[in-house]
């Protein structure tokens, strides 16, 4: 691999890592909110929004993380 290549993936690597960071602190945030409802709201709509929506972002964080994972190897 030439270093012009190996460069646009250590940039889309750092892209990727910025995005993943984003994601990690609003899944943090909704979990903060989740964990500070009554309990009655957790097991509610709310909660149970609120619970998806964390168990989403950490799927998406989960990908991100792959995805850097296949850059490394890409550009060994």
């Amino acid at each position: 691999m030439n270093d012009a290549r190996r460069k646009a993936i250590t940039e889309a690597h750092a892209k990727l890592d910025e995005a993943k960071s984003l994601l990690e602190t609003t899944r943090d945030e909704e979990q903060d909110y989740y964990d500070a409802m009554p309990e009655s709201f957790q097991n509610g709509d709310k909660g149970e929004k609120a619970q998806s929506a964390i168990d989403a972002l950490d799927e998406a964080i989960n990908e991100l993380e792959s995805a850097m994972a296949n850059l490394d190897t890409a550009g060994e």
